[in-house]
């Protein structure tokens, strides 16, 4: 369910109908209302305000600093070069900020199919829909 915003909405808990307790709350479309409860709310749109792309010029900003970033993923792997298991989205977000790089969002890295196996890979970036940056990314043995 997407609420405007794209954040939990909060629930007072005095509801005029029961259907934030019987059927919001118990699926984790909505959440209680309380301090802690805002405080979340506030937290989750802090970050996502971080991690937001402001307009074109910024994009491209993003864009030529990721070019130029080396970024390298340690990964258990076979005698063959073969990974036991996958490089995600997830960690090449991670890699990017640890290699001194802006903190992506992960919905926005598109991998070429399924990293596994060592060696260099190109990702794209999706950061704005007219800039698209590509991002070496070299998978090492750990």
């Amino acid at each position: 369910m997407k609420w405007p915003g794209s954040v939990w909405p909060a629930i007072s808990s005095r509801s005029p109908t029961a259907t934030a307790g019987n059927f919001l709350v118990p699926r984790g479309a909505a959440i209680a209302w309380t301090k802690g409860a805002e405080r979340q709310i506030a937290q989750i749109k802090r970050s996502r305000d971080a991690r937001e792309i402001r307009d074109l010029s910024h994009a491209r900003e993003i864009k030529s600093t990721l070019e130029k970033l080396n970024v390298t993923l340690g990964a258990r792997a076979g005698s063959g070069g073969k990974l036991f298991g996958s490089i995600t989205a997830n960690d090449i977000a991670t890699a990017v900020k640890q290699a001194g790089g802006p903190l992506l969002d992960r919905k926005r890295i598109q991998l070429p199919g399924h990293i596994k196996t060592l060696g260099s890979h190109d990702v794209t970036v999706e950061l704005h829909p007219d800039v698209v940056a590509t991002v070496p990314v070299k998978v090492t043995a750990v």
